[in-house]
């Protein structure tokens, strides 16, 4: 079927909110619909023919029964809708209803937010906070660099402002777009969470530009800026066009990727059990207490996951953010000591646990995470740790992880050395 060929069933018609003149299809649809159905503004903005049968939209079931019945009539429909229904809109619950449907889209509320900054917005990702849990969208907002928000009551600049403070983010917020009351305010998060906005709009949140990525200092190894390619900047798009897709250049990556000192840094055997674990992805929250280098963190960065990285070392705190310049991610790195530090943080999903003692352990159960890692070294301190884990209601696994690499001899022989062992937990909240 062409794009352009009459359909037997449901035409989506999407209608442009800076009042442009409807798509030309629109026209010889609803001159032989039985049936239209669209808000209250958009019925009243077409000229609907005399005869056909209008619902105006509130509850959608009772307009996917009539949809229904028109169709197995034989009966034309089309449903109003704003921008591109195709978009976080309509046309998604229409395929559910099993409904037979041609899409004709307009401009979306989000390519009009971008176009109205001026900003290309190919980089972007977006995503919604409407009818689901703002948490995701707003973990997005924290971990990429260009995101747009469609917005919902309760869920909106003021509430996604309030969870941005602390991260280095501007935001742009769409009102009324296409009316005369259009207006587009450039404002920080704080400024955000003080004010009252308009229902619905869009939010665009943009990360300050940050330096170019940095080779590590004391690797001794060349550096590559693959990662900042891969990743982008604000307004950037990845080399790969994916914005929030995994690293092109992967993950567990080897220790000379990072800067550190004294090889106080989680080997990239056991960083990859660590990362799996604490499934990080877009729209989850990872704290990383003891972060040391970062690496772990990072990585869960650059798979997607907004990540706080608590460290009480100011030197290890600037090699923290060394490394997140140089691999292109976005991380908020929170000075203290914990537990004393983590006490005002937003809640997380996933919460890795590479330093301090049962004190850190138990403030971090308190909190109540999904899943809880941690990696221990001394074996006297596995029991307790478990014992913390199960008495929070948690259930554990728990393995040893000791790796042997390659390591050349005199002569082109090869032997294996051994990497100190690592006991990892797990606890997962059921």
């Amino acid at each position: 079927m062409t794009p352009t060929a009459p359909v037997t069933g449901v035409t989506v018609v999407g209608l442009d909110a800076a009042g442009a003149p409807p798509h030309p299809a629109l026209a010889p649809v609803l001159a032989t619909a039985g049936l239209v159905v669209g808000a209250a503004r958009h019925l009243a903005a077409v000229p609907v023919p005399v005869g056909a049968d209008t619902i105006a939209l509130g509850p959608l079931a009772p307009a996917l029964r009539r949809l229904a019945e028109a169709v197995a009539a034989g009966v034309p429909a089309v449903v109003l809708a704003s921008g591109d229904p195709g978009l976080f809109g309509i046309v998604r619950r229409l395929r559910t209803a099993g409904l037979p449907l041609r899409v004709v889209p307009a401009v979306s509320s989000v390519a009009a937010a971008f176009a109205r900054a001026g900003l290309p917005w190919d980089g972007a990702a977006v995503v919604t906070a409407h009818g689901r849990d703002p948490r995701a969208a707003l973990n997005a907002c924290r971990a990429l660099p260009l995101v747009a928000v469609l917005t919902a009551p309760g869920a909106g600049a003021a509430e996604l402002g309030a969870g941005l403070v602390g991260w280095s983010r501007r935001l742009l917020v769409a009102e009324h777009l296409g009316t005369g009351a259009e207006r587009i305010r450039a404002v920080t998060p704080e400024q955000a969470a003080a004010e009252t906005w308009a229902d619905p709009h869009v939010l665009l949140s943009l990360a300050d530009a940050a330096p170019p990525p940095a080779a590590p200092a004391d690797t001794g190894s060349p550096w590559s800026a693959d990662a900042a390619a891969d990743r982008g900047a604000a307004g950037e798009m990845r080399a790969d066009n994916q914005p929030a897709a995994a690293p092109a250049g992967g993950w567990a990556l080897p220790e000379t990727r990072y800067a550190h000192r004294d090889s106080m840094i989680t080997k990239s055997e056991v960083r990859a059990l660590v990362v799996a674990r604490l499934r990080p992805r877009l729209g989850r929250l990872i704290w990383d207490v003891g972060a040391g280098s970062g690496s772990v963190g990072i990585e869960c960065a650059l798979l997607g996951a907004a990540v706080l990285a608590v460290e009480r070392d100011p030197e290890a705190g600037a090699t923290i953010q060394a490394n997140a310049t140089a691999h292109a991610v976005s991380l908020r790195l929170v000075p203290g000591r914990a537990p004393a530090a983590l006490a005002d943080l937003p809640e997380p999903d996933a919460v890795f646990v590479g330093g301090g003692g049962a004190d850190v352990l138990a403030a971090v159960l308190a909190r109540q995470p999904e899943r809880v890692v941690l990696t221990l070294a001394a074996l006297d301190r596995v029991a307790p740790a478990v014992g913390l884990l199960r008495a929070a209601g948690y259930t554990v696994e728990g393995s040893q992880l000791s790796a042997a690499r390659l390591a050349d001899l005199p002569g082109g022989s090869i032997r294996l050395a051994a990497t100190n062992p690592v006991v990892v937990l797990t606890g997962e909240r059921p």
